[in-house]
């Protein structure tokens, strides 16, 4: 099992940057690939970034590609999402996940991630 703790959220303007982070204790951190999610109010959770265990691959939504990126660090046991030119729709809750099951269902779907933090608020002013 493994514990995970969301941080760096805040209140930014449209077109400034915020770096999330995701530290993670318990197992071994590089058995798990981990992903950012994020819900809005009154809107599902969606999915926003992948990355596997060694951080050779990533993938992103189309909504966030270019201006988001993910990375990890496994000797701080810490996935990040660094977000650059936000936009007011960007604003939501950031919850990051981590997967010990090769995200068998698909990088983008819930049901791939046993673990999940408890959310950092990210809200973007226009």
């Amino acid at each position: 099992q493994v514990q995970l703790v969301e941080s760096g959220g805040g209140l930014v303007q449209a077109g400034d940057s915020l770096r999330l982070s995701c530290a993670a204790s318990g197992r071994t951190f590089s058995n798990y690939a981990m992903g950012w999610f994020r819900q809005a109010p009154e809107k599902e959770r969606e999915f926003v970034a992948f990355i596997n265990w060694s951080g050779g691959s990533t993938n992103y939504a189309d909504s966030v590609k270019a201006r988001f990126t993910i990375s990890r660090d496994n000797t701080k046991n810490t996935v990040y999402l660094q977000m650059t030119s936000l936009k007011p729709e960007d604003t939501a809750v950031y919850y990051c996940a981590a997967s010990a099951s090769r995200v068998r269902f698909g990088i983008d779907r819930l049901r791939s991630y046993e673990y999940w933090g408890q959310g950092t608020q990210v809200t973007v002013s226009s």
